[in-house]
């Protein structure tokens, strides 16, 4: 199976205006198995993404098989950056259909 990024997240927790990620649940995608999900603060995603690694989002498919959703891009809004998976150049971050969790 051929990988469809460096990174994929299953899911992420916003801060308490609902804005903004705080951690995203992050796996390493290895191919033929995604590694076990580690939790990532906001900035280490986006400095991953400066740094060139690729995300995309993941979806919990049928019989837990992963579906693959969709590319990870840092948008710039008056200075300020946020991860969405649309070209939106709203001030808020937007990784489409994730479950947003109270903790991770």
């Amino acid at each position: 199976m051929e990988k469809w990024a460096d990174y994929c997240i299953s899911a992420v927790k916003f801060n308490g205006e609902g804005n903004c990620i705080d951690q995203a649940r992050v796996h390493k995608d290895k191919g033929n198995a995604m590694g076990d999900a580690e939790i990532w603060s906001r900035d280490e995603v986006v400095t991953a993404l400066e740094s060139n690694y690729t995300f995309i989002t993941i979806l919990n498919g049928n019989q837990g098989v992963w579906d693959e959703g969709q590319k990870v891009n840092i948008i710039q809004v008056n200075g300020n950056k946020y991860l969405r998976t649309d070209g939106d150049h709203d001030p808020s971050d937007n990784l489409n259909n994730l479950p947003a969790v109270s903790f991770l």
